[in-house]
C-alpha cells in the first residue's frame, strides 16, 4: 500500500489502477491464453516519470512489466504467477509525435505511440513508415520495438531493428539513457540500441525512438494469385524477384483452411479468386515512379507465369478499394484464428529456398504426433518466415488430456524441423513466456551465457520483466542447430 500511495502522489490517483476490473484487460493477454496477478498498472506522462516509478519499485524490490498494446502472441507482456507480483508501466499516454524531419527521414515518438499513427504522420509528410502488421491499428511502437517486430513488409524493408536509429531508454536502477542519434554513421563504440531492440522489456523500458523513414510510394499493384503448392509460390517469388527486385514489397502465403476461416468469422471478408481450396499467395510491387510501368510489370509476369503453369489463377486489384479489401483479408487471419478454435502459433523461420520442405517436414512431424490434425498456415513467404499452426477447435482443445504437453511436442516437432534447416523458432513474435525452454533446446550454451551476462549488468536483481526470453540457468541446454 506504501508503494501505491507513492505512485498516485507521483501521478495522480486516476493513473494508477488497482481495482480488479480497470486491471482484467491487462492482467490477460488478447486470446486469453495468459494471467496472473499484478500489483498494479501505473500509467505515466513522461520519461521521468517513468524513471521514478523504476526507482520506486526497485527500492521496494518489486518486479517491473512494461506493456504496451498488449498484442503479444508468446506471453511476453502479461504478468507471470511471482512470489510478488509486478508493477504493470503503461505508456498510453505517452503518444507525443516529438518531430518529424522529412529531409534527414526520420521521426521521433513516444513509445506509446500507437504503430498506425506514426504510418498515417509519415504519410502526411510524404514519407513511408514501413513496418506493417494486423495488430498496427492497437499495437504501440515501443512493444514493436522491444520485441523486433516483423510484419508484411520485411521482404522490401526490413524488420523493426533495420527502422530505428536511436532510442531512449529508462534503465533498471532508474537512469535514462538519451540515445535518441538521428544519425546513419555513428562508429563510435558499441551500438547500445541493439541490446534494447528484440530484449522484451528485460533490459530497460524503451520510452522514447528515432525512426527512419523512406519515401512514400506513388503507385502500387497488388494481385492475389491461386498456386497449387507452396513450391509452385517458390517459383512466383523468383519471377517476381528477377523481374522487380526492391520494387516487390510483399510476398505473403496463405493455405485454403486460413481462407476459409477468415470468411467464415469475420464478416465483410471475401476471396478474391474463385477456388478456395488451394494455396493463396497476395503479392504487392510499389514504387515511387509510374503507376501505368508498375501495372505493366505486374502484368507481364503474371502472364508469364500463367503460361508456365506457375498460377493456376490471379486477380489484379483495379482499384483502391480493391487493394484493400485484398490486404483486409491477409490481415484479419489472427481475428479470425481466435474465434474458431486453439491454435498452436508458431513463428519459425527458414531461408526462403527451404520453405516447401520446412512446411512438408513439420506436418509430417506433427502428423505422427496426433494423425491428421489440420493446419492453419499463413506466412511472409518473402523472407521465409512461416506460421504452422496445428489448429484445434475448442471441443477438440478441451478433450485432450495433458494440453500443455501436447502443445510442447507439437511445437518442438515443428521446431526441430526448422533447426535441421538451419531455422529458428522464433522470427518476429518473441521469445516471451512460451519459448524460453526452445532457447534451452537450441542456443549454444556459449551464446546463453553472453545473453545471461548481459541481463546480470543491466538489471542484477532480476526485476525487469522476469522469466522471459532466458531460461533457468538450471535447465540444461541441447544445441540443436547443426
Amino acid at each position: 500500500m506504501a508503494l501505491i500511495g507513492a505512485f498516485k502522489r507521483l501521478l495522480g490517483d486516476t493513473a494508477v489502477l488497482t481495482r480488479e476490473q480497470d486491471l482484467a484487460g491487462i492482467t490477460e493477454d488478447w486470446r486469453g491464453r495468459f494471467r496472473a496477478p499484478a500489483l498494479c498498472a501505473v500509467l505515466p506522462a513522461n520519461t521521468e516519470q517513468v524513471a521514478s516509478i523504476v526507482r520506486l519499485c526497485v527500492e521496494n524490490g518489486t518486479p517491473v512489466l512494461p506493456q504496451g498494446g498488449n498484442t503479444s502472441l508468446c506471453g511476453g507482456a502479461t504478468p507471470s504467477e511471482l512470489s510478488k507480483p509486478p508493477v504493470i508501466i503503461l505508456l498510453t499516454r505517452m503518444r507525443r509525435i516529438r518531430s518529424i524531419d522529412p529531409v534527414n527521414n526520420t521521426m521521433v515518438v513516444d513509445a506509446g505511440c500507437v504503430l498506425a499513427t506514426i504510418q498515417e504522420t509519415a504519410a502526411a509528410a510524404d514519407r513511408l513508415y514501413p513496418v506493417s502488421l494486423g495488430a498496427e491499428g492497437s499495437c504501440q511502437i515501443g512493444g514493436n520495438i522491444a520485441t523486433n517486430a516483423g510484419g508484411t513488409g520485411v521482404l522490401r524493408y526490413g524488420n523493426t531493428r533495420d527502422n530505428v536509429l536511436g532510442l531512449e531508454v529508462v534503465l533498471p536502477d532508474g537512469s535514462i539513457w538519451d540515445g535518441l542519434s538521428a544519425l546513419r554513421k555513428n562508429n563510435t563504440g558499441y551500438d547500445l540500441k541493439h541490446l534494447f531492440i528484440g530484449s522484451e522489456g528485460t533490459l530497460g523500458i524503451i520510452t522514447g525512438a528515432v525512426l527512419k523513414l523512406h519515401p512514400l510510394p506513388k503507385a502500387e499493384a497488388v494481385a492475389w494469385l491461386a498456386v497449387d503448392d507452396p513450391q509452385r509460390a517458390l517459383d512466383m517469388l523468383g519471377l517476381f524477384q528477377a523481374a522487380c527486385s526492391s520494387r516487390l514489397s510483399a510476398f505473403e502465403l496463405m493455405n485454403a483452411r486460413q481462407i476459409e476461416l477468415v470468411l467464415e468469422k469475420v464478416p465483410g471478408r471475401r476471396c478474391p479468386v474463385e477456388r478456395i481450396d488451394t494455396w493463396h499467395v497476395l503479392v504487392e510491387l510499389s514504387d515511387t515512379g509510374n503507376a501505368e510501368q508498375l501495372a505493366a510489370t505486374m502484368q507481364a509476369v503474371l502472364e508469364r507465369a500463367l503460361e508456365d503453369g506457375v498460377i493456376s489463377d490471379g486477380v489484379v486489384a483495379a482499384s483502391e478499394a480493391q487493394r484493400k479489401a485484398m490486404w483486409l483479408v491477409r490481415h484479419s487471419v489472427s481475428e479470425a484464428n481466435k474465434k474458431a478454435g486453439v491454435g498452436l502459433t508458431s513463428d519459425t523461420a527458414v531461408p526462403v529456398s527451404a520453405v516447401p520442405s520446412f512446411i512438408e517436414g513439420a506436418m509430417a512431424a506433427v502428423h505422427a504426433i496426433v494423425p491428421d490434425l489440420p493446419f492453419v498456415i499463413v506466412g511472409h513467404m518473402g523472407d521465409g518466415n512461416i506460421h504452422l499452426i496445428p489448429f484445434f477447435t475448442f471441443a477438440e482443445w478441451d478433450a485432450l488430456g495433458d494440453r500443455d504437453a501436447v502443445a510442447q511436442r507439437i511445437r518442438r516437432a515443428m521446431n526441430d524441423v526448422a533447426s535441421s534447416l538451419r531455422g529458428t523458432f522464433s522470427a518476429e513474435h518473441g521469445v516471451g513466456r512460451t519459448l524460453t525452454g526452445e532457447m534451452s533446446r537450441y542456443k549454444p550454451p556459449v551464446e546463453l551465457t553472453l545473453m545471461r551476462a548481459v541481463k546480470q549488468a543491466f538489471d542484477p536483481k532480476d526485476l525487469f520483466n522476469p522469466g522471459r526470453v532466458l531460461p533457468s540457468p538450471s535447465i540444461a541446454t541441447s544445441h540443436r542447430g547443426d
